[in-house]
């Protein structure tokens, strides 16, 4: 049989032709690899260069990995957090015609680790806690779309930094199954997968020394339980409230954007009496902040990340003149005629803060320093600094006061220490 790649972009099959599929992923030599950290697998797995891209390859049967690529491609489509299907390669035989698994291809999601590289150095509760948050929000969006992961757990996710907490991604999906709806039972089997792996790789932990000593494995397993059913509760459940409180709706609905979700259908009823009002979110969708940082300024981030870098943009906009399109820009010399000066839109002073702000900021850090961050986590990075001195200072010490510290003080001293610039 010969080679076969199937690929979601026609560019693919080009850039992968060029990879060593005539030899077991094992062998594959060193010039292809990218030494990235690597997680628990049950099957081989390894990083390698495809053009300038970095990506995942995975060994195992036609049949999962056909499966898998269709389910990856999936949750794509409902814009679930998980690594992105790139191909499929099958009919893999080696120089002697003997056949070869065939490989599932995937992008490397770039500033992601598997959680045993977090626990090179000995990680503190809080920051466990973190990830215990971050895997919790995942399930609770793949239930909401359906979707039963079938084998959760530390080593099937992969983790991002977001603005002082984490964004978890799926990565493993081969377990897994969609359907139009997840009934009760379906939910609680995933949800009890979950506290049995999670339990049983900080047990793991715990037995190389990897774990810090206040730590309970058990504890954790339950944890994600505990955070899971909260957050499912908060997003589902049903609201009853006196006829004419509509605010009481849309204090409800407010509340579940500050959780990061917006309400895309929703059931109201009367009471046969009409003394009362019954509220249900009918679709939740995930990622309030990111869609209105995206609309706002076209930068695509994660959720915790837009959600700060929004509040820093709204603390800018307070501080400008309100011109609108074509008058004359703040401080100049040109002054608008009377009944000229009208409201900006908050379009328009967003591009002008990622232009005049945003940019310059995160530019002024060399890539060189960078490390796995991505620009968003960068610019929080700045402005936690800037908080910090700000803090110590007793007044605004001012973003460019920030960025000059922060490369001056901060940056070198990670460089050094091998850790991250900002706080766990």
């Amino acid at each position: 049989m010969a080679l076969q790649i199937s690929a979601t972009n026609p560019e693919h099959p080009a850039l992968l032709l060029a990879l060593p599929w005539d030899a077991p992923l094992e062998e594959w030599p060193e010039e292809y690899l990218v030494p990235l950290p690597r997680g628990i697998s049950r099957h081989v797995v390894r990083y390698a260069h495809a053009g300038d891209e970095v990506i995942a390859v995975k060994e195992l049967a036609e049949r999962p990995a056909l499966r898998e690529y269709r389910l990856l491609r999936d949750l794509d489509r409902l814009g679930i957090p998980a690594v992105d299907p790139l191909a499929v390669v099958t009919g893999r035989t080696d120089r002697s015609g003997a056949p070869l698994e065939p490989a599932l291809v995937t992008r490397h999601l770039g500033g992601s680790l598997p959680y045993r590289s977090m626990f090179e150095t000995t990680m503190r509760p809080a920051t466990m806690h973190r990830l215990m948050d971050a895997l919790a929000v995942l399930l609770v969006r793949l239930h909401l779309a359906g979707f039963a992961w079938g084998d959760c757990s530390l080593s099937n996710t992969l983790f991002r930094r977001d603005a002082g907490a984490y964004a978890a991604y799926l990565v493993d999906a081969e377990t897994g199954d969609l359907h139009p709806r997840l009934s009760p039972g379906q939910r609680e089997y995933d949800l009890d997968l979950a506290r049995v792996n999670i339990s049983g790789e900080l047990l793991d932990l715990e037995a190389s020394g990897a774990l810090h000593p206040s730590v309970d494995p058990v504890g954790f397993g339950r944890e994600i339980c505990t955070r899971y059913e909260g957050l499912w509760r908060e997003l589902t459940r049903t609201s009853v409230y006196p006829a004419g409180k509509y605010h009481y709706i849309e204090r409800r609905i407010r509340r579940l954007n500050e959780l990061g979700f917006d309400v895309a259908e929703m059931q109201i009823e009367h009471s046969a009496g009409g003394d009362s009002v019954t509220f249900v979110p009918k679709v939740v969708d995930a990622g309030h902040h990111q869609r209105q940082l995206l609309r706002l300024t076209g930068l695509d981030t994660e959720e915790n990340q837009a959600r700060r870098l929004l509040g820093d943009l709204e603390s800018w906009m307070a501080t400008q003149d309100d011109h609108g399109p074509g008058d004359p820009a703040p401080g100049s010399r040109l002054r608008p005629r009377a009944g000229d000066l009208r409201p900006a839109r908050p379009e328009v002073l967003a591009h002008r803060w990622v232009r005049d702000v945003f940019r310059p900021a995160v530019r002024a850090v060399p890539p060189e320093l960078r490390g796995s961050m991505d620009p968003a986590e960068i610019y929080h990075e700045l402005l936690e600094h800037r908080w910090y001195l700000s803090e110590r200072a007793q007044r605004d010490i001012g973003l460019d006061t920030a960025v000059r510290d922060y490369l001056e003080n901060v940056l070198p001293r990670a460089r050094t220490t091998g850790e991250p610039a900002g706080p766990e």
